[in-house]
């Protein structure tokens, strides 16, 4: 019985603390905001939903910050800048690139994990039959030289006892990729799966294989910044990070509609698809990983990052010594403080 209610005890006076640092967090926005400046991974997609949520209903300036958000031409660009300009204080992007970086000496961490599984796969006619790589023999498959996904074939046709010769490979550049797949002109495609299959879609009814369901997995989209900005600004960007961990959490609770509203009003000139975001914003969920009761979206969880130094240095993109946990900061994702500002 005592164990019980010193159970009981803690979990009220955790909860008590939250509403505590939240109601902190929303005192010092009466008061002003602080300027952030965060570099997108990509131009407007259905990945960049919670920043913009969070703009439209002010939740930001809410939590006394002022975000500007810049888009970004690539995850591998957005690391690169985010990482040694020193013009930004946050970067979004696949963190996987931020571990590759990181790992030849830019200092560069993540901050939050929101998508925790890898977003990289194949995408195959919804009709071709095809559910793994052993189904692949002789099928011409488009990929991008360069690109992320490059070093993970061999590694993805092996676990259906196939070599590269088993297949024909076509070098596409990314921008063409979508519409030579789309067409007809390849049997299967490899690359970015949220983003891609609402697009080719709505052409070429779609699914997709995984890599992360043949164990080349390793967390996806989220936020980092350098070690110089978390030390000089590491409170703010907390702050942002847990308010835009809340925002993920509203959406998928069922305001899907309300976040493509949002995207759709805060860039008016990208001239998007509504179907095709919300097409994104719902083939980015199986990503998140467990969606459970009591389980919140963004901080990073340890052993994700031992499975990425695995499938990362067994293609040789990182050292097999690197340590895990140096890969990424603790403690600063809490979206538990903003529960009272977002609501239900």
């Amino acid at each position: 019985m005592r164990a019980s209610l010193a159970v009981a005890r803690r979990h009220v006076l955790k909860g008590l603390a939250g509403l505590a640092l939240g109601a902190a967090a929303m005192a010092a926005a009466a008061q002003g905001t602080e300027p952030l400046k965060v570099r997108l991974d990509w131009t407007p997609w259905g990945v960049q939903a919670p920043f913009h949520l969070a703009q439209q209903k002010g939740w930001y300036k809410q939590a006394g910050l002022d975000v500007t958000l810049e888009d970004g031409n690539g995850s591998v660009t957005t690391v690169q800048i985010v990482g040694s300009s020193g013009t930004f204080d946050v970067g979004h992007a696949a963190l996987a690139s931020m571990m590759i970086a990181r790992d030849k000496g830019l200092p560069v961490k993540a901050v939050a994990v929101f998508a925790r599984q890898s977003d990289i796969g194949l995408l195959v006619p919804a009709d071709s039959g095809i559910t793994g790589p052993a189904a692949l023999k002789g099928r011409k498959i488009a990929y991008t030289a360069g690109s992320l996904e490059a070093p993970f074939i061999d590694a993805f046709l092996a676990a259906g006892n196939l070599k590269r010769g088993d297949v024909e490979l076509v070098n596409v550049d990314a921008a063409s990729k979508a519409s030579t797949y789309a067409v007809g002109r390849a049997d299967a495609a490899f690359s970015t799966i949220p983003f891609f299959l609402p697009v080719v879609s709505q052409t070429r009814p779609s699914t997709a294989v995984r890599f992360a369901d043949y164990g080349l997995n390793m967390p996806s989209f989220g936020l980092f910044a350098t070690e110089e900005k978390l030390q000089s600004r590491g409170e703010a960007i907390g702050r942002f990070a847990s308010v835009t961990a809340r925002a993920w959490e509203y959406i998928y609770a069922g305001h899907e509609e309300e976040a493509v509203d949002a995207v759709l009003a805060q860039r008016p000139q990208a001239r998007l698809d509504r179907k095709v975001l919300r097409g994104q914003i719902d083939a980015l969920k199986p990503y998140f990983g467990s969606m459970s009761a009591g389980v919140r979206i963004g901080a990073p969880v340890p052993d994700d990052w031992v499975q990425a130094v695995k499938t990362l240095s067994s293609v040789g993109l990182i050292s097999a010594q690197a340590d895990p946990a140096g890969f990424y900061a603790t403690g600063l994702v809490h979206p538990e403080r903003y529960d009272a500002m977002v609501g239900k």
